[in-house]
């Protein structure tokens, strides 16, 4: 039972992570309003959601199950995303963070200056990424109980 679970929710979560890890990435891509930008982001955001998707998917069949719910899917998720983003974010090479189009805006000059600031906000976003899909795929999954038998 807990192989098809697994399985379905990682098919499921894949490309819900995919959509929403586009969506995520081309909307924080539109801040530098060129094309590129957007664009840039979009697939960096696809493939991260689809990272996300899978991994957060796995990981909240584990610990939520099907009693958990949605609740322990987007805390799984929230935590997982974090430690990803963070992980990611701080290992993103220094020359590529320097060269990143900024367009001369505060806020984007502020987010790629260090590793430290990079590492939060990749954190943060890959967060919220992992807290839709644990969300979705834990109530999903969640089997209600029938207390009135009991």
């Amino acid at each position: 039972m807990n192989d098809v679970l697994m399985k379905k929710s990682i098919i499921f979560g894949a490309p819900l992570g995919a959509v929403f890890g586009a969506l995520i990435g081309a909307a924080f891509g539109a801040i530098t309003a060129t094309l590129n930008g957007i664009i840039a982001g979009l697939m960096i955001g696809l493939v991260l959601g689809v990272l996300i998707g899978i991994l957060t998917a796995a990981l909240t069949v584990k610990t939520a199950g099907t009693t958990g719910g949605v609740s322990v899917g987007v805390y799984t998720g929230m935590a997982l995303g974090a430690i990803l983003g963070l992980v990611i974010g701080v290992l993103i090479p220094t020359s590529l963070r320097m060269g990143a189009n900024t367009q001369g805006m505060p806020v984007l000059n502020a987010l790629s200056m260090g590793r430290f600031e990079t590492g939060i906000l990749t954190s943060f976003l890959l967060s919220m990424l992992g807290m839709i899909v644990g969300g979705w795929v834990g109530g999903r999954n969640l089997v209600s109980r029938n207390l009135k038998n009991k």
